[in-house]
Parts: C-alpha cells; structure tokens; sequence
C-alpha cells in the first residue's frame, strides 16, 4: 500500500481508543489486556467483505493481494508504530516497536484449534483482533486466559467472546497459558505478533504459507484428527 493511499484511509484502529474506562490491564500471573469496541462500527460492512476469503482453517499470512481495500487500510494501521508503544506501555514492554511484526489471519477454525499454550519463545507479545459480526451464546471459541496448562476451566479473566472489535494483547512468558473451547466454523481474527528477529518472522511465514498450501490439499484429515480432542488438550509453545 502506497504512502498516499494509507494517508488517504480513514482512521480504522486509534489506539488512543485503548484507554477506554472498561479496558481490563493485568499483569498477574502473566501481563495481558483486553479492550473493547476498538474498531468503528461504521467499518464493518467494509471489513467484512474486505477480509480474506480463506476455504481452509488456521492462521495464515497476511498478503495484501487476498484482502480488499478496507482490510489493507486496517492492517497498515496496527503495525503502525504508535499501536506497539501503547500496546508496550501497557504490558511493561519498552519499545516494542523495534521488533519485526508478523501479521497473520484466520477465518476458520476446526476442533483441533485453541489447545491450552504459551506461545513459542520466539514471541515478544501478541495481539488479536476479533472482527466475528456476531457470535452465539456459547463458550466455544471464547477465548481464556488460564492460571495453568492442565485446566480450560481455571480463568484469569473473563473469557473472550470473539466479536468485531474486541482487541486482546498479552506478553509472551513461561505461563502465559491461553486457549478455548473446541470450535468448528467461521471465527475472525487478525493476529499481529512481535517477534524475536527477522530470521523468525521470515521461518514463520514460511511455514505459513505451507501449511496453507498443505491444509487446501488434506483438510479433511486435519478436521477428521482434531474432532476428538480433549478440552484440556495442550502443548507448551
């Protein structure tokens, strides 16, 4: 996206917006926050006919050529460097913006997703915005931040309904636990990752890319192995 085009874009995600009076901030037992309504309501048409039109489920990279308009404006946005020093600030993190950004998208999901982990060590903090126009009244696919690795059920926090405008942000650390519910169908998210160094966010999207090459030709497999899973399913990073 040009430098004119982006100037030209409507103000999407301000974080000056994070300072909202029912902004959750923790930083036990591990840092995180979650703050709501962070994107405009009159985007969302836009947004949803923008987002990615993904026939398999996971994370994969962003590339601009899949979204539409609105979603690339979005997307610009939250890399932009005063959303990482007031998402640092916020979880003790001093300039965060000096890590590489990883930007990846998911608009599905099958029961194999959402296992209890940390996230891999190569994480300095991630970020997930939730664009799902609606979800029902259930906790499949909420997200839960957790006290430890062997119970979906011990929350920190409230859980995370993943609906559009929810902007959930936690530190990476040894105990940053976090999962949800086994859920298949259309879930929403843009996730945007600080990493370790370059090497890292150009091996992640690498295998990105794979997985979604791979996940076009064996999908069924992936849905058919992760049906059965343990709601206390986990793995460390």
């Amino acid at each position: 996206m040009s430098a004119v085009a982006a100037s030209a874009s409507p103000v999407l995600f301000d974080p000056a917006h994070l300072d909202r009076a029912d902004t959750l901030v923790r930083d036990a037992p591990f840092h995180f926050f979650v703050a709501h309504d962070q994107l405009p309501a009159a985007a969302a048409t836009e947004l949803d006919r923008d987002f990615p039109k993904y026939s398999s489920a996971g994370f994969f990279p962003y590339e601009e050529k899949d979204c539409g308009p609105s979603m690339n404006a979005l997307i610009h946005q939250l890399i932009d460097p005063a959303v990482a020093s007031a998402v640092g600030a916020r979880l003790g993190i001093s300039d965060l913006g000096q890590y590489p950004t990883l930007i990846t998208l998911c608009r599905h999901l099958n029961k194999r997703h959402g296992t209890i982990h940390t996230d891999s060590k190569s994480k300095i903090a991630t970020a997930l915005l939730y664009l799902a126009p609606s979800w029902p009244d259930i906790s499949e696919g909420c997200l839960r931040f957790l006290n430890r690795i062997d119970d979906i059920d011990d929350l920190a926090a409230p859980e995370i309904r993943p609906v559009y405008g929810n902007f959930v942000v936690f530190r990476r650390a040894d105990n940053s636990f976090h999962g949800h519910l086994p859920h298949e169908g259309e879930r929403r998210v843009i996730q945007i990752a600080w990493l370790t160094s370059e090497d890292e966010k150009l091996r992640k999207t690498q295998r990105g890319k794979f997985s979604r090459v791979f996940k076009k030709l064996f999908g069924s497999l992936d849905r058919k192995f992760g049906a059965g899973r343990d709601k206390n399913a986990a793995h460390k990073d």
